[in-house]
């Protein structure tokens, strides 16, 4: 099978990147050292290659009621241009058929950014039911067609800074940008922009789209303004330390959002209908979405690992990894509903129980870190 390639892979060929097959796709593990990836993260600034992930333009004069009935948050939240909204597209059963970020525009035209591995399943399902909907919508996406869109995520504390050094027509329109909100920004070197402030990882920071015939040349401006190229295993560790969730790992078709510690992005409070609603309404919240710190030697914790409470009730692990900012094992789990913060639970690594701590989400944010 002939893997896709992003508009950056002879960038990261040219840097020596450790490619991998991600779902697909071939993209850079690492540059050398993962830990170093990370840390520059955590401590300064590094630039990640999402182009993977797949821009949606959504426009027509029903696009705001299309969108109500099809995501699980409310875009009525959205009445700013440039706000941006977190949410799950959800299937009738309540299942998660993708999370994703959509960013208003204008009254017609929203733009949601989805998954690379869902992607094409994403815009089959948003066609089904604009044609369901008689919506009357232009739904084109923008990672593989005419006037495909790049993204590049730069992140950290000094990110914005050196952003603003390679982009400076985009320092008016973003410094006061906050937290979830983007910019649209024409006049850059490298065509016209979006700059959103809706990262990945737990810092602060910038996620870049461009023209991809651009997306090379910004990325080595990005390095020559000393910005360290990150790849897929540093993505992972911060993600995971930021206590976000993966699509396809902690959560998918067969997952209630309120189980993926999701609630707070499923609006059941408003009369406004969406497809799932009923579903969640009668199934509710079944498990718990919780951090955990391994406390004994001997072992890491990964997915699929179960998670054994006191009183005897099992979770699962969803996602696991080693913390270089705590030093510790940590990991995502679903674990039952009589499960408490600052509980003790075993979990079962090779046919071992080791103790494990059950703690807030997240462990690490901006630098800090806030579980222990």
């Amino acid at each position: 099978m002939t893997l896709k390639a992003t508009p950056l892979n002879s960038a990261h060929r040219a840097l020596g990147a450790k490619m991998v097959d991600f779902g697909g796709w071939d993209m850079p593990v690492n540059y050398g050292s993962q830990i170093e990836e990370h840390n520059a993260v955590r401590g300064d600034a590094g630039m990640f290659d999402v182009s993977h992930m797949c821009v949606v333009d959504v426009k027509g004069a029903n696009t705001r009621s299309f969108l109500r009935h099809l995501l699980a948050n409310n875009v009525d939240k959205l009445q700013v241009p440039g706000k941006a909204l977190y949410s799950c597209m959800l299937d009738p059963e309540g299942g998660v058929i993708d999370d994703l970020i959509v960013y208003f525009l204008a009254e017609d035209w929203f733009r949601i950014v989805v998954n690379a591995g869902t992607a094409d399943k994403d815009v089959a399902w948003m066609n089904q039911q604009n044609a369901a909907t008689s919506s009357g919508l232009a739904i084109t996406q923008r990672r593989d067609g005419n006037e495909p869109i790049a993204l590049i995520a730069v992140q950290g504390p000094n990110a914005r800074a050196k952003v603003w050094q390679v982009l400076p027509t985009t320092q008016a329109a973003t410094e006061q940008l906050k937290p979830f909100n983007a910019a649209l920004v024409p006049d850059t070197a490298f065509g016209e922009a979006m700059v959103a402030r809706t990262g990945y990882t737990g810092e602060d920071g910038f996620e870049i789209g461009v023209p991809a015939t651009q997306a090379e040349a910004l990325w080595n401006a990005l390095l020559a303004a000393g910005v360290k190229p990150a790849g897929l295993g540093a993505r992972d560790t911060l993600r995971l330390e930021a206590g976000m969730n993966l699509y396809g790992q902690d959560m998918d078709e067969t997952t209630n959002p309120l189980d993926a510690g999701l609630a707070w992005t499923v609006d059941l409070v408003s009369e406004r209908d969406f497809i799932g609603k009923a579903a969640l309404r009668a199934k509710g919240q079944q498990a718990q979405f919780v951090g955990l710190i391994l406390r004994e030697k001997g072992g890491i914790l990964r997915a699929h690992q179960r998670v054994v409470a006191a009183s005897g009730n099992e979770g699962e692990i969803t996602s696991g990894t080693f913390s270089p900012s705590m030093q510790q094992a940590i990991a995502l789990a679903r674990v039952p509903m009589d499960v408490a913060i600052g509980d003790t639970v075993q979990v079962v690594i090779r046919d071992k129980h080791l103790a494990a701590s059950v703690v807030k989400l997240p462990f690490v944010r901006n630098g800090k870190v806030l579980a222990a």
